[in-house]
């Protein structure tokens, strides 16, 4: 070896690859390897024992771990050549330095489970060096800083003889070419290694000079010191656990380490003296004493052990009396070097270790192998188990590394625990998961029960182990929900669930099939309620549905053919495409209004509703838009017979295109929607009944379902003007303006107390009589007339309705109200309103129609018909059908709550306009 490497102390990497000096490159060598455990002191006592052993100061005393080292574990050699002893030295995790380094190099970020993470790779690292010392040693050293046994050596040692027993054909494989013996191939070891211990004696156990233990006779000797005493204990100590544990057996060769039968194997340091300067003068004193001419010079080491050995029998030999070599009354304590060498001395002097006993001891196999030799085989073994493989045993490293959770159930005992206490901790938490459930449930529950189980769970369950069995717990009670627990989870526009299990949706033409996985069924919430058709004539049962088609288009064609459909209507106008596979139309947002509709926005908003109506954004131009298929034309919304003045009275900021016929409006028409597209089915009807005398004002609506006293539609008297000018004056003209609202119950200038009725001196064609009825209907199909916000009609005799229909059009009508037939249940019915009834006299009126519905509070857009301001033909009795359900393209927009407030959902005022007519050409 080269005299750097062999003069201080390298790591087992430099060592390995280090060239081999011809004059060392045949020599015997034993090798004698140091772990264990450091105190809490700054000293480490591993370092400073291997330099009371070599008579050399190799390494530092103090030394902490901001010296820039890593925490990871290393093997450090030194050679030592007069004695021919190779030190193998282990720091550790088990180290105070490595200590210290480890917990700053995790850091206060660092979580529970990683930490964890990171004190078990430093174990393994610790384990998989010491079966490495194991592996190449003859002698081993175990220091530790206190003289109690720690007990968790023997957890230890088993988990490394566990280990070694399951990497041994391994190790076998790696180092069946080096030229050694074939006992070292088979056993992948020189010798079975002997375990010696090394202990610190701490202050408490100095005895008094003044104490005896003869009974008080100072003539008497004594047996041996306490420190010897508390070797002999240790060593019985020590014996008996291993012996129960099974680590030692009766033949040497199949246990991981042996120990002496006749030989000490524990050595206890003395304790430091109290006073260093005494100590250091005393020493001082001792080397400057003169010496005696005819004394022979000190040796250390082996010669020192020898010499002592040969006087001692000398002695015994001479005086026959065991107590001459007694020194100060005591037997004679040896130094660490001495302890050491009494052992290695049987390595070096090839004898062996004899460690077997009973009553069929079998030699074990030994051997003292050359420089060069061990060092092939040292460096094979360290490839495989801790260094950095070569491409010949890399396969073989990786199958070691397979092997570590051996360790696991011997070294982890903290994760063991944990994992049991988390294992009896899953089935408290899977009934409390399981506990009042339904056989079939939304998300929603899912989630509260999953909720509940972790609470039990984390009252139970403990370590590091906590949260991997809690992912466990959440993927176990996912899987029993989608295992035929799983509800559907589609709701209904009346937001309630669907009462199947998940299922997948008929598509056209397929039948349902209750015996596929997923089964193929339609929605169903076992909702059903009682509905009027178009016209209000004909009542049916319908289910509760869950689209906006099935709600406001499919009900009502299928009784339009039991009813209403051959009565007179006006169509509104829907998507008709050009293709045969149109797409819905994407969510986008409409641009600013151009400049030359700015003015006729501000004139809008001020009519009445429009400040109190939220308006979306409007959205852009449709792809047909942009694609060049639209003109300037007026399209549906136009009546195509009034000047360019009349159109802009009417809808001044709105510049018509034609509709597209590539793609269609998902949901229902509304404000916020772009312009020029239309649904492909209208959830509005509006129908024509009959002429204006087919209703009875003394009779009132006669149809189904009507409370008694509630279906009479409530008069709106407007006074109109004269053919002739007569009574010019007494009149307020009807412009169109501001004027032409309704004005009913107006005094008459000149006439007593006329309320706008028909008086006597009034020519008939003067004032015209409108009837008009908000019609609400609930879910069992009740159904009445409201007079205002918070009133129902009700006429007990004949004569009609006495009150107005001025408060109903000036005011917001509400989308709902409490139905006045409430069941026995406490949970409140709302009727929602469902139709207008609309009377149109044969008289110069024009009655024009604007509905306009907030079904929620903002910011719920406002929806309409797909044409608005329409005009209805005199002599007529419409009905205007709302839609059941409203639903934009986001989702529908649901009933309110039994706490939420009714007015929030609202039908604006200004639903209906009455203008004079211009009267026609004589």
């Amino acid at each position: 070896m080269k005299e750097s490497v062999a003069a201080l102390p390298v790591s087992m990497g430099a060592l390995l690859r280090a060239e081999l000096h011809e004059d060392h490159r045949d020599d015997a060598l034993c090798v004698v390897g140091v772990f264990g455990k450091s105190g809490s002191q700054l000293g480490p006592q591993k370092e400073t024992v291997l330099n009371s052993l070599a008579d050399k100061h190799m390494f530092p005393l103090f030394c902490g771990p901001e010296d820039g080292g890593s925490a990871d574990s290393r093997v450090e050699a030194f050679y030592h050549r007069e004695s021919r002893v190779l030190y193998l030295l282990l720091s550790s995790v088990c180290d105070s330095r490595q200590l210290l380094r480890a917990c700053e190099s995790l850091g206060a970020g660092t979580g529970h489970s990683d930490a964890h993470d990171a004190w078990k790779n430093l174990d393994r690292q610790h384990c998989l060096h010491l079966l490495y010392l194991f592996s190449v040693c003859h002698v081993l050293l175990l220091v530790h800083p206190n003289q109690t046994f720690d007990v968790t050596h023997d957890r230890l040692f088993r988990a490394l003889d566990a280990l070694r027993q399951k990497v041994l054909p391994l190790i076998r494989a790696a180092i069946k070419d080096c030229p050694v013996s074939k006992e070292w191939k088979l056993n992948c070891r020189p010798c079975p290694p002997r375990l010696l211990f090394v202990f610190q004696m701490n202050g408490s156990l100095k005895v008094s000079p003044t104490s005896s233990e003869s009974g008080g006779n100072p003539d008497k000797p004594k047996k041996h010191s306490p420190r010897r005493r508390l070797q002999h204990a240790l060593e019985d100590q020590i014996y008996r656990i291993f012996r129960k544990s099974r680590v030692l057996t009766n033949q040497s060769s199949n246990c991981l380490f042996t120990v002496p039968a006749n030989q000490a194997f524990v050595y206890v340091v003395p304790a430091a003296d109290e006073d260093p300067v005494g100590a250091l003068l005393s020493q001082l004193r001792s080397n400057c004493a003169p010496c005696e001419p005819d004394s022979a010079p000190a040796v250390t080491g082996p010669r020192r052990y020898q010499q002592m050995r040969r006087s001692a029998r000398q002695a015994v030999a001479a005086a026959g009396d065991p107590a001459s070599v007694l020194l100060g009354g005591q037997p004679a304590d040896c130094s660490l070097g001495e302890f050491l060498w009494q052992h290695v001395e049987l390595v070096l002097t090839k004898k062996g270790f004899d460690d077997s006993v009973g009553r069929n001891p079998q030699p074990a196999h030994f051997e003292l192998p050359a420089y060069s030799k061990w060092v092939q085989v040292a460096s094979r073994i360290h490839q495989v188990l801790v260094g950095d493989a070569e491409e010949d045993v890399a396969e073989l490293a990786s199958k070691v590394r397979g092997q570590l959770k051996v360790l696991e159930g011997f070294l982890d005992a903290d994760t063991k625990f944990s994992e049991n206490r988390c294992q009896k901790a899953l089935p408290l938490a899977h009934s409390a998961y399981q506990s009042n459930l339904p056989h079939n449930y939304t998300t929603t529950v899912h989630k509260n029960q999953l909720a509940q189980a972790l609470r039990v769970y984390s009252q139970h369950a403990r370590g590091v182990a906590f949260q991997r069995y809690a992912l466990q717990l959440h993927e176990d009670c996912y899987k029993f929900w989608s295992n035929g627990h799983q509800l559907c989870e589609e709701r209904s526009l009346s937001d309630q669930h669907c009462v199947h299990k998940f299922h997948l949706l008929p598509q056209p033409g397929e039948k349902t099939d209750m015996d596929r996985n997923p089964p193929v069924l339609n929605h169903n919430s076992r909702g059903r309620s009682t509905s009027s058709c178009n016209c209000g004539r004909k009542q049916a049962p319908r289910e509760d549905p869950f689209d906006a088609q099935g709600a406001n288009y499919d009900f009502y064609q299928l009784l339009e053919e039991k009813c209403c459909g051959k009565l007179e209507r006006i169509e509104f106008p829907v998507f008709q495409p050009s293709t045969p596979d149109p797409a819905p139309a994407c969510n986008r947002v409409q641009g600013p209004p151009s400049e030359a509709s700015a003015s006729g926005d501000a004139e809008r908003l001020k009519e009445p509703g429009a400040a109190q109506s939220h308006t979306p954004p409007d959205a852009s131009l449709s792809l047909a838009l942009s694609l060049g298929q639209s003109t300037d034309s007026l399209g549906p919304y136009g009546d195509g017979e009034g000047t360019e003045t009349q159109v802009q009275q009417k809808r001044p900021s709105l510049v018509d295109r034609q509709p597209s016929t590539v793609e269609y409006l998902p949901g229902m028409m509304h404000k916020g929607c772009p312009k020029g597209l239309l649904p492909k089915f209208s959830s509005w009807s509006l129908l024509k009944l009959g002429p204006a005398k087919s209703y009875n004002c003394h009779a009132g609506l006669e149809q189904p379902g009507f409370l008694p006293g509630s279906s009479f539609l409530l008069p709106w008297d407007l006074v109109i003007r004269s053919r002739s000018e007569e009574d010019a004056g007494l009149t307020e003209p009807l412009d169109g303006g501001t004027s032409s609202w309704p004005a009913p119950n107006k005094t008459l200038v000149g006439k007593r107390g006329s309320t706008g009725g028909l008086g006597r001196s009034r020519r008939r064609d003067d004032v015209a009589r409108i009837f008009v009825g908000f019609e609400y209907e609930d879910a069992r199909g009740r159904r009445f007339i409201s007079c205002g916000p918070d009133k129902i009609v009700k006429v007990l005799g004949p004569g009609g309705a006495k009150d107005s229909a001025t408060r109903v059009l000036n005011t917001d009508m509400p989308l709902y109200i409490p139905s006045p037939s409430q069941g026995r249940g406490l949970k409140a019915h709302f009727a929602q309103l469902t139709r207008l009834f609309i009377v149109v006299p044969d008289a110069p009126l024009e009655v024009t129609l604007n509905p306009q519905v907030q079904p929620g509070p903002p910011p719920c857009p406002v929806f309409h018909p797909e044409q608005t301001d329409l005009v209805l033909p005199p002599d007529g009795f419409w009905v205007l059908r709302f839609p059941y359900s409203y639903s934009t393209d986001r989702g529908p927009c649901y009933p309110p709550k039994e706490n939420q407030p009714l007015n929030n959902h609202k039908v604006l005022r200004a639903i209906l306009k009455a203008t004079t007519a211009s009267p026609p050409p004589q």
